[in-house]
């Protein structure tokens, strides 16, 4: 019997991705795989369900979720989903699971082999499937467009008749996916750009785009990077350090877009209110970590407010502003994990727990929390 993949609408009216397109569909069906795609799953993605038909998909309702071997998600499921898949099912998402251990334990009790693809580990190969790089990416562009929204000025030097406009200045702090990708952006669009960083190789990846690098680059700093190239949390002392140089930076900028995040970890305190009152009035700051905490003192998550004379923007779920754009490269992450899973003489899954990307990704599994990062605490808990 063929294995079936289900891809349905997802629960939150918030969030606009979908979990397959129309090319991924095709991959699905070319691997022996049935495909069931709830309907009108991808209008908020501009994917009609005739798009979807065309590539081979059938066109179902949430209660196909029930039979199907694999669910494909967005988000993590809810507790009426997870009630609606069968036990065994594998569900693939981004699980969101820290601090969220009673949702993880929810799908461990019910069965499911569930899979965080934001756990993806940062090896060549995997690259197609880093989910966090895909939509930082779309969230660092669109930090940039929602910041030039708000701006009541130009972006670029304009030389007129009338006199010269100045070019607007942008800070970007961190300069990970999103952050590089903001300072491309905005230099685009002909700010002035500058960017900070505790990553030592982050230096040159800056001054590549063409923005100046701001840092107190002492020994602290030439050490600060994981294996896996994630930022590694500062002491007290650079901190306050780097919190000086930024301080008398910020207040130069008309734009910051901070973007700073720690996995497992609340976002850090980078832009206090005093730095905002130091900068002009009518200034934006973008807070790419307000799901996490937030990296800007006074940024509320889904709103926009005015936070000492400046606008301090705190969208979430950034990426899914543009969801059209996000769901294709969403879909093509999860499509090329989801092969590294299919067995290709039999066409149908074939879970090896020994693989370094299941066992880096998979948290749930055969009725337990299997993730060494998150099974302690479940157990604790239980």
């Amino acid at each position: 019997m063929t294995d079936c993949v289900f891809v349905p609408k997802e629960f939150d009216l918030a969030e606009g991705r979908v979990a397959a397109s129309p090319d991924s569909v095709k991959k699905m069906k070319a691997l022996g795989l049935d495909v069931v795609v709830e309907a009108g799953a991808g209008l908020r993605s501009r994917i009609l369900d005739a798009d979807f038909e065309a590539a081979g998909a059938r066109i179902g309702s949430a209660a196909d979720g029930a039979a199907a071997d694999v669910i494909l998600k967005v988000r993590r499921p809810v507790k009426s989903e997870i009630a609606g898949y069968r036990s065994g099912a594998t569900v693939i998402a981004t699980m969101d699971p820290y601090g969220n251990d009673e949702a993880v334990a929810a799908m461990a009790e019910a069965g499911l082999s569930a899979f965080a693809m934001e756990l993806m580990p940062r090896i060549t190969r995997a690259q197609s499937m880093d989910v966090l790089s895909s939509q930082a990416n779309l969230a660092g562009y669109q930090s940039v467009i929602d910041a030039a929204y708000e701006f009541d000025r130009a972006m670029p030097m304009m030389m007129t008749a009338a006199g010269t406009v100045p070019a607007a200045r942008i800070f970007v702090m961190g300069a990970g996916v999103a952050g590089l990708q903001a300072i491309a952006t905005a230099r685009r669009l002909g700010a002035v750009v500058s960017a900070t960083d505790v990553r030592p190789a982050a230096k040159e990846q800056v001054a590549s785009l063409g923005a100046k690098f701001i840092a107190v680059e002492d020994e602290e700093f030439k050490a600060a990077e994981t294996a896996g190239g994630y930022a590694k949390e500062m002491s007290k002392e650079y901190q306050a350090r780097q919190a000086e140089l930024v301080a008398a930076h910020i207040a130069k900028q008309d734009i910051v877009i901070t973007t700073a995040l720690i996995p497992g970890r609340p976002a850090p305190r980078l832009v206090t209110r005093q730095m905002l009152a130091s900068m002009r009035a009518g200034s934006i700051a973008v807070d790419l970590a307000v799901e996490r905490g937030g990296n800007v003192e006074g940024a509320i998550a889904g709103e926009i407010v005015e936070v000492e004379g400046v606008r301090v923007i705190g969208h979430l779920n950034v990426a899914g502003r543009i969801a059209a754009s996000a769901s294709l490269l969403y879909a093509k992450n999860l499509v090329t994990f989801l092969e590294t899973m299919v067995d290709k003489e039999k066409k149908a899954l074939s879970l090896d727990l020994e693989d370094e990307l299941v066992k880096a990704t998979l948290l749930t599994h055969a009725g337990a929390v299997v993730h060494p990062n998150f099974g302690a605490v479940s157990r604790e808990i239980a």
